[in-house]
Order: structure tokens, then C-alpha cells, then sequence
């Protein structure tokens, strides 16, 4: 049966009417025309529908609307801020991380919470962080790349 649900997303507050239990990817996509979030597998798999819940990574495609109520939520479209790209967006175009760029937005919300847990990764710390983000393309070692990129940045540090 649908219920009002009211969600912290980017910043502002968004009321929905849902399910308790329909998934928060289609409520952004859907409901409130957030589209930069993917629907990729729709099983928590390939991390298409990465959103950042209270800070920290999670596939949106898993958590039911009701439970997202309450916390925080950050969509690709919330990162850049008055025109400037987050430098982890920023790292990801200026190394060419992305060639049909769908997995792209689940990879930079995933990096995004790597980096605010562990600013400065090494390639191992990467790898595993980023493990269940797909990329059909296969440009792993320019996601790697943006990653080392968006850290310095971040530390204020030269490329």
C-alpha cells in the first residue's frame, strides 16, 4: 500500500508516494526524475545504482525507499557544486575513465566514498574498494588512474 516517504536527497527535501519497500533506485529515477542513477542489474551487482546513503557507498537497487527515509542521500547529480565538478568527476573526464559512461556515475559515487574513508588508496586498496563496480568497457586501469588523480586533488597536491 503507498505512503508519503520523505527523503534527504542533494540537499533538499523530496516527498514520494511508494511502497514501503520499492526500491530507492526507482524512486529517484522514477518518481523524482533523478536519472543519473542506473539501473544496471537490479541485484546489488554491478554497482550501476551506487548512491552515497549517510556518506558511505550502497546500491540503491537494495534498499527500500522507507529505510533510505531519514538519512542523507547523494546522487551523481548532487556532487558538483555552483557549476565546479567534484574532483573525483573531474579526474574521471580529464583521464578518459569511461567510453558509454553507464557504469560511470555507480564508479564516481563508489570512488567518492573510497576516498572519503581512505584519501590517499594505493592500486590494491582501490581494486578492492571498488570490486563490485562493472564496467562493460573494460577501463579499469583509467578509473584507477582517476582515482590516484581525484585523491591528489583532494589533498591539494599537484597531478
Amino acid at each position: 500500500m503507498p505512503k508519503e516517504i520523505e527523503l534527504e536527497i542533494n540537499g533538499k527535501t523530496y516527498s514520494a508516494e511508494c511502497a514501503p519497500d520499492t526500491p530507492l533506485l526507482y524512486v529517484l529515477r522514477e518518481a523524482l526524475g533523478l536519472t543519473g542513477t542506473k539501473y544496471g542489474c537490479g541485484e546489488g551487482m554491478c554497482g550501476a545504482c551506487t548512491v552515497l546513503l549517510g556518506g558511505v557507498a550502497r546500491r540503491s537497487c537494495q534498499i527500500p525507499a522507507s529505510v533510505a527515509a531519514g538519512k542523507p542521500i547523494t546522487t551523481i547529480e548532487g556532487l558538483e557544486r555552483d557549476g565546479i565538478l567534484h574532483p573525483v568527476q573531474q579526474a574521471f573526464i580529464d583521464a578518459g575513465a569511461f567510453q558509454c559512461a553507464y557504469c560511470t556515475s555507480g564508479m564516481i559515487m563508489n570512488s567518492v566514498s573510497l576516498l572519503r574513508a581512505m584519501p590517499n588508496p594505493n592500486d590494491e586498496q582501490i581494486l578492492q574498494a571498488m570490486q563490485g563496480n562493472i564496467c562493460r568497457c573494460g577501463t579499469y586501469p583509467r578509473i584507477v588512474e582517476a582515482i590516484h588523480d581525484a585523491a591528489k586533488k583532494m589533498q591539494g597536491k599537484p597531478r
